[in-house]
Protein backbone atom coordinates (compact mmCIF):
# COMPACT_ATOMS: atom_id res chain seq x y z
CA UNK A 1 0.00 0.00 0.00
CA UNK A 2 1.17 3.46 -0.87
CA UNK A 3 1.01 6.66 0.29
CA UNK A 4 1.30 9.57 -1.96
CA UNK A 5 2.51 12.72 0.20
CA UNK A 6 2.79 15.23 -2.16
CA UNK A 7 3.62 19.44 -1.40
CA UNK A 8 2.35 21.86 -3.44
CA UNK A 9 5.61 22.94 -4.59
CA UNK A 10 6.15 20.13 -6.78
CA UNK A 11 6.83 20.05 -10.66
CA UNK A 12 4.19 20.90 -12.88
CA UNK A 13 1.85 18.10 -14.01
CA UNK A 14 1.77 16.91 -17.59
CA UNK A 15 -0.83 17.82 -19.77
CA UNK A 16 -3.59 15.19 -19.76
CA UNK A 17 -4.16 13.87 -23.37
CA UNK A 18 -7.43 15.60 -25.12
CA UNK A 19 -10.19 13.88 -24.69
CA UNK A 20 -13.18 12.90 -27.48
CA UNK A 21 -16.05 11.16 -27.82
CA UNK A 22 -16.74 7.34 -27.39
CA UNK A 23 -19.77 5.61 -29.28
CA UNK A 24 -22.41 4.07 -26.49
CA UNK A 25 -23.52 0.75 -27.43
CA UNK A 26 -26.23 -0.89 -25.85
CA UNK A 27 -25.68 -3.35 -23.41
CA UNK A 28 -27.16 -7.49 -23.84
CA UNK A 29 -30.59 -7.24 -22.80
CA UNK A 30 -31.02 -9.86 -19.91
CA UNK A 31 -34.54 -11.75 -19.88
CA UNK A 32 -36.17 -11.22 -16.39
CA UNK A 33 -39.59 -11.41 -16.18
CA UNK A 34 -41.64 -9.30 -14.15
CA UNK A 35 -42.42 -12.43 -12.43
CA UNK A 36 -38.90 -12.74 -11.25
CA UNK A 37 -38.32 -9.12 -10.31
CA UNK A 38 -40.75 -6.41 -9.39
CA UNK A 39 -38.34 -3.40 -9.92
CA UNK A 40 -36.70 -2.22 -13.49
CA UNK A 41 -33.76 -4.22 -14.55
CA UNK A 42 -31.62 -1.57 -16.43
CA UNK A 43 -29.76 -2.33 -19.41
CA UNK A 44 -28.23 1.24 -20.29
CA UNK A 45 -27.80 4.33 -19.27
CA UNK A 46 -26.80 7.61 -20.68
CA UNK A 47 -26.16 11.46 -19.17
CA UNK A 48 -29.28 11.95 -16.82
CA UNK A 49 -31.24 9.03 -18.56
CA UNK A 50 -31.28 4.92 -17.69
CA UNK A 51 -33.13 2.28 -19.80
CA UNK A 52 -34.78 -0.79 -18.52
CA UNK A 53 -34.88 -4.32 -20.13
CA UNK A 54 -38.61 -3.46 -21.15
CA UNK A 55 -37.43 -0.40 -23.10
CA UNK A 56 -38.80 2.24 -21.17
CA UNK A 57 -36.73 4.99 -20.07
CA UNK A 58 -36.37 6.56 -17.02
CA UNK A 59 -34.82 10.56 -15.79
CA UNK A 60 -32.67 9.47 -12.91
CA UNK A 61 -32.06 12.26 -10.30
CA UNK A 62 -30.56 9.78 -7.72
CA UNK A 63 -27.28 8.86 -9.83
CA UNK A 64 -26.29 5.87 -7.87
CA UNK A 65 -26.77 8.31 -4.62
CA UNK A 66 -24.57 10.86 -5.90
CA UNK A 67 -21.35 8.51 -7.11
CA UNK A 68 -22.06 9.24 -11.05
CA UNK A 69 -20.63 12.98 -10.89
CA UNK A 70 -20.64 12.91 -14.61
CA UNK A 71 -23.89 11.14 -15.02
CA UNK A 72 -24.23 7.69 -16.99
CA UNK A 73 -21.20 6.32 -19.08
CA UNK A 74 -20.04 10.01 -19.91
CA UNK A 75 -17.38 9.94 -22.90
CA UNK A 76 -14.87 11.23 -20.82
CA UNK A 77 -14.62 8.48 -18.40
CA UNK A 78 -15.38 5.92 -21.02
CA UNK A 79 -11.93 6.96 -23.20
CA UNK A 80 -10.19 7.17 -20.17
CA UNK A 81 -10.75 3.62 -18.68
CA UNK A 82 -10.16 2.35 -22.16
CA UNK A 83 -6.95 3.80 -22.46
CA UNK A 84 -6.01 2.94 -19.02
CA UNK A 85 -6.97 -0.82 -19.55
CA UNK A 86 -4.92 -1.01 -22.35
CA UNK A 87 -2.05 0.14 -20.82
CA UNK A 88 -2.24 -0.64 -17.13
CA UNK A 89 -4.60 -2.29 -15.05
CA UNK A 90 -3.43 -3.08 -11.66
CA UNK A 91 0.46 -3.27 -10.74
CA UNK A 92 -0.69 -4.47 -7.83
CA UNK A 93 -0.41 -3.03 -3.76
CA UNK A 94 2.94 -1.71 -2.78
CA UNK A 95 3.88 -0.84 -6.19
CA UNK A 96 3.58 3.14 -7.61
CA UNK A 97 1.99 4.04 -10.46
CA UNK A 98 1.79 7.07 -12.88
CA UNK A 99 -1.66 7.89 -12.97
CA UNK A 100 -1.85 7.20 -8.85
CA UNK A 101 1.22 9.92 -8.42
CA UNK A 102 -0.96 12.21 -10.76
CA UNK A 103 -4.00 12.27 -9.11
CA UNK A 104 -2.41 12.59 -5.62
CA UNK A 105 -0.67 15.75 -6.72
CA UNK A 106 -3.58 17.14 -8.63
CA UNK A 107 -6.07 16.82 -5.43
CA UNK A 108 -3.02 18.14 -3.45
CA UNK A 109 -2.71 21.18 -5.20
CA UNK A 110 -6.58 21.77 -6.18
CA UNK A 111 -7.53 21.81 -2.31
CA UNK A 112 -4.36 22.78 -0.72
CA UNK A 113 -3.55 19.46 1.04
CA UNK A 114 -0.43 17.89 1.45
CA UNK A 115 -1.46 14.46 1.55
CA UNK A 116 -3.66 11.77 -0.33
CA UNK A 117 -4.59 8.66 -0.04
CA UNK A 118 -7.27 6.81 -2.39
CA UNK A 119 -9.69 3.74 -1.21
CA UNK A 120 -12.25 1.33 -2.55
CA UNK A 121 -15.10 2.68 -0.98
CA UNK A 122 -16.24 5.68 1.06
CA UNK A 123 -16.77 3.45 3.89
CA UNK A 124 -12.72 2.20 4.30
CA UNK A 125 -12.22 5.79 3.68
CA UNK A 126 -13.84 7.07 6.74
CA UNK A 127 -12.15 4.26 8.83
CA UNK A 128 -8.88 5.62 7.06
CA UNK A 129 -9.55 9.22 8.55
CA UNK A 130 -10.07 7.87 11.97
CA UNK A 131 -7.07 5.83 12.05
CA UNK A 132 -4.77 8.60 10.48
CA UNK A 133 -6.45 11.07 13.41
CA UNK A 134 -6.00 8.77 15.51
CA UNK A 135 -2.36 8.24 14.96
CA UNK A 136 -2.03 11.45 15.10
CA UNK A 137 -3.16 11.40 18.82
CA UNK A 138 -0.02 8.97 18.93
CA UNK A 139 2.23 11.49 17.86
CA UNK A 140 0.78 14.73 19.45
CA UNK A 141 -1.94 14.15 22.23
CA UNK A 142 0.08 11.55 24.52
CA UNK A 143 -1.75 8.16 22.92
CA UNK A 144 -5.18 10.08 23.23
CA UNK A 145 -7.98 8.33 20.13
CA UNK A 146 -11.41 9.97 21.00
CA UNK A 147 -13.13 10.63 17.90
CA UNK A 148 -16.48 12.50 18.28
CA UNK A 149 -18.81 12.82 15.79
CA UNK A 150 -22.25 15.06 14.60
CA UNK A 151 -24.16 13.24 12.23
CA UNK A 152 -27.01 10.49 12.14
CA UNK A 153 -25.57 9.71 8.32
CA UNK A 154 -22.15 9.50 7.86
CA UNK A 155 -20.23 6.35 6.90
CA UNK A 156 -17.97 6.54 10.39
CA UNK A 157 -17.30 4.19 12.96
CA UNK A 158 -19.72 3.33 15.17
CA UNK A 159 -17.28 3.23 17.60
CA UNK A 160 -17.20 7.49 17.76
CA UNK A 161 -19.00 9.48 19.86
CA UNK A 162 -22.45 11.03 18.17
CA UNK A 163 -23.50 14.30 19.75
CA UNK A 164 -26.62 15.83 17.96
CA UNK A 165 -25.56 17.98 14.87
CA UNK A 166 -25.96 22.10 14.87
CA UNK A 167 -25.58 22.13 18.29
CA UNK A 168 -22.00 23.42 19.25
CA UNK A 169 -22.78 23.92 23.33
CA UNK A 170 -23.37 19.85 22.83
CA UNK A 171 -20.18 18.99 20.71
CA UNK A 172 -17.89 21.31 23.21
CA UNK A 173 -19.76 19.09 26.20
CA UNK A 174 -18.22 16.38 25.08
CA UNK A 175 -14.67 17.02 23.89
CA UNK A 176 -12.19 15.87 27.03
CA UNK A 177 -8.67 14.61 27.08
CA UNK A 178 -8.95 11.97 25.32
CA UNK A 179 -10.28 13.99 22.02
CA UNK A 180 -8.26 13.88 18.94
CA UNK A 181 -11.01 15.21 16.33
CA UNK A 182 -14.07 16.45 15.65
CA UNK A 183 -15.44 14.36 12.04
CA UNK A 184 -18.73 15.64 11.07
CA UNK A 185 -20.64 15.68 7.41
CA UNK A 186 -21.16 19.33 6.08
CA UNK A 187 -24.72 18.66 4.90
CA UNK A 188 -26.18 15.98 6.52
CA UNK A 189 -27.26 13.74 3.34
CA UNK A 190 -28.49 10.71 4.98
CA UNK A 191 -30.26 12.41 7.50
CA UNK A 192 -32.62 14.31 5.44
CA UNK A 193 -29.97 16.81 3.53
CA UNK A 194 -29.92 18.54 6.37
CA UNK A 195 -27.14 21.34 5.94
CA UNK A 196 -24.94 23.20 9.07
CA UNK A 197 -25.37 26.38 9.72
CA UNK A 198 -22.58 28.77 8.85
CA UNK A 199 -22.24 30.01 12.05
CA UNK A 200 -21.83 25.80 13.50
CA UNK A 201 -19.41 24.70 10.85
CA UNK A 202 -17.25 27.91 12.08
CA UNK A 203 -17.90 27.75 15.55
CA UNK A 204 -16.24 24.02 14.99
CA UNK A 205 -13.48 24.82 13.27
CA UNK A 206 -12.66 27.24 16.19
CA UNK A 207 -13.41 25.21 18.53
CA UNK A 208 -10.86 22.68 17.33
CA UNK A 209 -7.73 25.39 16.89
CA UNK A 210 -8.83 26.76 20.32
CA UNK A 211 -8.32 22.56 21.76
CA UNK A 212 -5.64 21.74 19.33
CA UNK A 213 -7.60 18.64 18.08
CA UNK A 214 -8.59 17.87 14.30
CA UNK A 215 -11.16 18.63 12.33
CA UNK A 216 -12.31 16.03 9.65
CA UNK A 217 -14.96 16.99 7.24
CA UNK A 218 -16.67 13.70 5.61
CA UNK A 219 -17.52 14.75 2.30
CA UNK A 220 -18.38 11.87 0.58
CA UNK A 221 -21.56 13.39 -0.75
CA UNK A 222 -20.90 16.82 -0.95
CA UNK A 223 -17.10 16.70 -2.09
CA UNK A 224 -15.42 17.12 -6.48
CA UNK A 225 -18.43 20.00 -6.68
CA UNK A 226 -21.46 18.55 -6.00
CA UNK A 227 -22.27 22.01 -3.42
CA UNK A 228 -20.64 24.30 -5.91
CA UNK A 229 -17.58 23.98 -5.41
CA UNK A 230 -14.66 21.76 -5.53
CA UNK A 231 -14.93 21.17 -2.00
CA UNK A 232 -18.26 22.39 0.10
CA UNK A 233 -15.83 23.64 3.07
CA UNK A 234 -15.12 26.47 0.66
CA UNK A 235 -18.75 27.34 0.64
CA UNK A 236 -18.62 27.89 4.47
CA UNK A 237 -15.34 29.44 4.72
CA UNK A 238 -13.87 26.60 6.59
CA UNK A 239 -10.70 24.40 6.14
CA UNK A 240 -10.28 20.54 7.82
CA UNK A 241 -7.11 19.01 8.90
CA UNK A 242 -8.43 15.83 6.73
CA UNK A 243 -11.51 15.65 3.95
CA UNK A 244 -13.03 12.26 3.12
CA UNK A 245 -14.22 11.79 -0.46
CA UNK A 246 -16.32 9.49 -1.79
CA UNK A 247 -17.35 7.73 -4.81
CA UNK A 248 -18.11 10.97 -6.90
CA UNK A 249 -14.44 11.23 -7.36
CA UNK A 250 -14.52 8.34 -9.47
CA UNK A 251 -17.35 8.99 -11.16
CA UNK A 252 -19.13 5.97 -10.25
CA UNK A 253 -16.25 3.68 -10.54
CA UNK A 254 -15.55 2.27 -6.92
CA UNK A 255 -12.64 5.08 -5.42
CA UNK A 256 -12.67 7.56 -2.68
CA UNK A 257 -9.49 9.07 -1.09
CA UNK A 258 -8.44 10.54 2.08
CA UNK A 259 -6.82 14.22 1.99
CA UNK A 260 -4.82 15.59 4.90
CA UNK A 261 -2.90 18.61 5.58
CA UNK A 262 -0.09 19.98 8.03
CA UNK A 263 0.72 18.05 11.25
CA UNK A 264 -2.11 15.63 10.42
CA UNK A 265 0.39 14.40 7.73
CA UNK A 266 2.02 11.63 10.38
CA UNK A 267 1.91 8.04 8.47
CA UNK A 268 4.54 6.59 6.20
CA UNK A 269 4.63 5.40 3.23
CA UNK A 270 3.51 2.07 3.35
CA UNK A 271 1.87 2.54 6.86
CA UNK A 272 -1.58 3.13 6.03
CA UNK A 273 -3.98 -0.01 6.05
CA UNK A 274 -6.82 -0.71 4.39
CA UNK A 275 -5.50 2.08 1.27
CA UNK A 276 -5.50 0.66 -2.07
CA UNK A 277 -3.26 2.60 -4.27
CA UNK A 278 -2.48 -0.09 -6.91
CA UNK A 279 -5.28 -0.18 -9.10
CA UNK A 280 -4.70 1.71 -11.46
CA UNK A 281 -7.96 1.55 -13.43
CA UNK A 282 -10.21 3.24 -11.07
CA UNK A 283 -6.92 6.19 -10.27
CA UNK A 284 -7.53 6.86 -14.19
CA UNK A 285 -11.86 7.24 -13.75
CA UNK A 286 -10.80 9.78 -10.63
CA UNK A 287 -8.54 12.05 -13.34
CA UNK A 288 -10.78 12.27 -15.71
CA UNK A 289 -13.47 13.39 -13.05
CA UNK A 290 -11.08 16.39 -11.51
CA UNK A 291 -10.21 17.26 -14.93
CA UNK A 292 -13.72 18.09 -16.42
CA UNK A 293 -15.00 19.62 -12.93
CA UNK A 294 -11.99 21.88 -13.39
CA UNK A 295 -12.69 22.91 -17.03
CA UNK A 296 -14.08 26.71 -17.11
CA UNK A 297 -17.23 27.12 -15.86
CA UNK A 298 -17.93 23.80 -15.21
CA UNK A 299 -18.86 24.48 -11.30
CA UNK A 300 -20.38 28.11 -12.51
CA UNK A 301 -23.24 25.80 -14.47
CA UNK A 302 -23.58 23.68 -11.54
CA UNK A 303 -24.52 26.49 -9.25
CA UNK A 304 -26.77 28.41 -11.71
CA UNK A 305 -28.70 24.65 -12.34
CA UNK A 306 -28.69 24.22 -8.87
CA UNK A 307 -30.40 27.37 -8.01
CA UNK A 308 -32.94 26.85 -10.70
CA UNK A 309 -33.64 23.53 -9.38
CA UNK A 310 -34.06 24.94 -5.68
CA UNK A 311 -36.81 27.28 -6.79
CA UNK A 312 -38.45 24.66 -8.88
CA UNK A 313 -38.63 22.43 -5.91
CA UNK A 314 -39.94 25.46 -3.80
CA UNK A 315 -42.37 26.08 -5.94
CA UNK A 316 -43.96 22.48 -5.61
CA UNK A 317 -43.97 22.63 -2.19
CA UNK A 318 -45.81 25.76 -2.24
CA UNK A 319 -48.14 24.22 -4.86
CA UNK A 320 -48.57 20.77 -2.78
CA UNK A 321 -48.29 22.50 0.72
CA UNK A 322 -44.99 20.34 1.91
CA UNK A 323 -42.35 21.08 3.92
CA UNK A 324 -38.92 23.01 3.19
CA UNK A 325 -36.65 22.79 0.31
CA UNK A 326 -32.85 22.01 1.91
CA UNK A 327 -29.20 21.76 0.20
CA UNK A 328 -26.43 23.23 -1.64
CA UNK A 329 -25.82 22.86 -5.35
CA UNK A 330 -26.97 19.77 -6.70
CA UNK A 331 -27.55 17.99 -3.70
CA UNK A 332 -31.33 18.93 -2.47
CA UNK A 333 -33.79 17.26 0.17
CA UNK A 334 -37.76 17.89 0.17
CA UNK A 335 -39.39 17.64 2.83
CA UNK A 336 -43.20 16.32 3.27
CA UNK A 337 -45.66 17.16 5.59
CA UNK A 338 -46.51 12.82 6.40
CA UNK A 339 -44.07 10.20 6.02
CA UNK A 340 -45.21 9.51 2.72
CA UNK A 341 -42.03 9.96 0.96
CA UNK A 342 -41.82 6.00 -0.07
CA UNK A 343 -44.55 6.52 -1.41
CA UNK A 344 -43.85 9.52 -3.63
CA UNK A 345 -40.62 7.93 -4.68
CA UNK A 346 -42.93 4.56 -5.86
CA UNK A 347 -45.09 7.12 -7.88
CA UNK A 348 -42.00 8.80 -9.31
CA UNK A 349 -40.82 5.81 -10.57
CA UNK A 350 -43.90 4.92 -12.31
CA UNK A 351 -43.77 8.15 -14.09
CA UNK A 352 -40.36 7.73 -15.15
CA UNK A 353 -38.46 9.64 -12.25
CA UNK A 354 -35.70 8.33 -10.18
CA UNK A 355 -35.66 10.02 -6.49
CA UNK A 356 -34.96 8.24 -3.00
CA UNK A 357 -36.01 8.96 0.29
CA UNK A 358 -33.57 9.00 3.00
CA UNK A 359 -36.48 9.68 5.51
CA UNK A 360 -39.54 8.84 5.68
CA UNK A 361 -40.52 12.30 4.97
CA UNK A 362 -37.86 13.59 2.95
CA UNK A 363 -37.19 13.35 -0.79
CA UNK A 364 -33.62 13.57 -2.01
CA UNK A 365 -32.62 15.09 -5.24
CA UNK A 366 -28.76 14.89 -6.58
CA UNK A 367 -28.43 14.57 -10.28
CA UNK A 368 -25.77 14.54 -12.54
CA UNK A 369 -23.60 17.86 -12.05
CA UNK A 370 -24.29 17.52 -15.82
CA UNK A 371 -27.46 18.30 -15.76
CA UNK A 372 -29.45 20.67 -18.13
CA UNK A 373 -31.85 23.29 -16.75
CA UNK A 374 -34.39 21.38 -19.58
CA UNK A 375 -33.35 18.17 -17.50
CA UNK A 376 -34.28 20.13 -13.92
CA UNK A 377 -37.57 21.39 -15.63
CA UNK A 378 -38.75 17.55 -16.96
CA UNK A 379 -37.60 16.61 -13.41
CA UNK A 380 -40.14 19.29 -11.56
CA UNK A 381 -43.29 17.91 -14.22
CA UNK A 382 -42.64 14.11 -13.56
CA UNK A 383 -42.42 15.08 -9.94
CA UNK A 384 -45.31 17.47 -9.95
CA UNK A 385 -47.40 14.37 -11.65
CA UNK A 386 -46.24 11.64 -8.81
CA UNK A 387 -47.10 14.33 -6.11
CA UNK A 388 -50.95 14.63 -7.42
CA UNK A 389 -51.14 10.33 -7.32
CA UNK A 390 -49.78 10.06 -4.40
CA UNK A 391 -52.60 13.07 -3.18
CA UNK A 392 -55.63 11.59 -5.10
CA UNK A 393 -54.69 8.12 -3.64
CA UNK A 394 -54.64 9.78 0.11
CA UNK A 395 -58.32 10.98 -0.50
CA UNK A 396 -59.61 8.29 -2.47
CA UNK A 397 -58.58 6.01 1.13
CA UNK A 398 -60.28 8.75 3.57
CA UNK A 399 -63.01 8.84 1.42
CA UNK A 400 -63.43 4.87 1.78
CA UNK A 401 -62.90 5.28 5.32
CA UNK A 402 -65.78 7.91 5.86
CA UNK A 403 -68.16 5.96 3.65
Amino acid sequence: MNLFRLLRNNADAQELPSIQSAPVTEPEERHVSQADHSDPVFVRGQGSWMWDAQGRVYLDFMQAGAANSLGHSPAVLLQALNAQAQTLISPGPGHSHRSGLELARRLCLSTRSDQAWFFSSANQACEGAIELARKWGEVHRGGAGGVITASLGMHASAAANQVPFNDLGALHAAVDAQTVAIMLEPIQSQAGVIPATHEYLQGVEKLCRELGILLILDETQTGIGRCGSLLCEVTYGVRADIVVLGQGLGGGVPLAAVLARGTACCIEAGAFPGAADGNALMIAAGLSVLHSVQEPQFLHQVRDCGEHMREGLTRLAQRFRLGEVHGQGLLWGLSLEQDRAAQVVAAAQSEGLLIDAPQPDCLRFSPALTVSQANVDEMLQLLARALSRVKAAQLKARHGLLA
